[in-house]
């Protein structure tokens, strides 16, 4: 994997990059998944190990397969009536380029500016949102960007065509009718099953987030929630994706709960595995 220093860098079109995206503003019981982008970094090219995914792809060696660094943000942002501008900003401007993005969260309030971004390249965006919880919140504890909200506002925006959401099992009442009213799929984990796959007609943006995962595999995480997903459930869920993996995020990896690294060992099984499943996919653009 190349590391450029800096985002102005240019690259050819297709290029694969890694983006770090260092916030926990939006954070709503514990902070620390800013420190997440590079601890998944340091577990992905840990000598423990190395950059070959399952299929025998050796990321080592593959130049389009770019790590650009984190974005640029202060501590302590205060995001806007918008959200964040400077995600959405750092993202488009990737995507200008012609690159593919995986982003390392960070919180997952972070996915609603990335898909603000994405949605203006690809209007008939689905995604696939792994995960414990529904992240519908209209607003929790006042804030409408809280980590529990982002999909409530990419749906209110039509950001995405089609919304399914796996792992979940957490659902309130408030949430059921969130995902009512803007015709969320959901497949529950108390539904789901070895070898299960979802189909979809289009462009697929994945976000992972890590308390999908059964505590067991995954403790470095804010929120635990048992009866999760096991690693080996979610790699076949990105090993089997039969659609076009355009862009993706790794959100909600907590290092001060990490204490053995297990987590963040685990964020970087995913990226590998991520990463070769979109360089595998052709080229796919939606807008005309």
């Amino acid at each position: 994997m190349r590391r450029l220093h800096n985002q102005h860098e240019q690259f050819e079109p297709g290029t694969l990059t890694v983006v770090g995206i260092p916030s926990d503003e939006n954070s709503s019981f514990l902070r620390g998944v800013a420190l997440a982008p590079n601890r998944i970094r340091e577990a992905l090219l840990s000598g423990a190990s190395n950059l070959c995914a399952e299929d025998g792809s050796d990321l080592s060696q593959i130049p389009q397969f770019v790590d650009v660094g984190d974005l640029d943000l202060p501590f302590g942002e205060v995001w806007d009536t918008s959200g964040s501008p400077r995600i959405e900003a750092g993202i488009s401007k990737l995507l200008n380029q012609g690159a593919r993005v995986i982003s390392l969260g960070g919180d997952h309030a972070v996915t609603y500016p990335i898909i603000k971004a994405y949605a203006a390249h690809y209007p008939q965006l689905n995604i696939l949102h792994l995960d414990a919880h529904p992240d519908l919140y209209d607003e929790l504890d006042g804030n409408r960007f809280s980590h529990a909200c982002p999909f409530a506002r990419i749906m209110e925006e039509k950001l995405a065509a089609r919304l399914v959401q796996v792992g979940i099992r957490t659902l309130n009442q408030h949430q059921r009718q969130q995902a009512n009213r803007f015709s969320v799929e959901i497949i529950e984990m108390r539904d789901w099953h070895q070898g299960m796959t979802v189909e979809f007609d289009g462009p697929v943006y994945l976000s992972l987030d890590l308390d999908a995962l059964d505590p067991a595999y995954a403790p470095g995480v804010s929120h635990h929630e048992p009866g999760g997903f096991t690693t080996r459930d979610v790699l076949h869920i990105i090993q089997n994706l039969n659609a076009p993996l355009v862009g993706a995020d790794i959100v909600e990896l907590n290092p001060t709960r990490d204490l053995v690294g297990i987590t963040a060992v685990t964020a970087a099984k995913f990226l590998k595995e991520i990463a070769t499943k979109m360089l595998n996919t052709k080229d796919y653009h939606e807008k005309t």
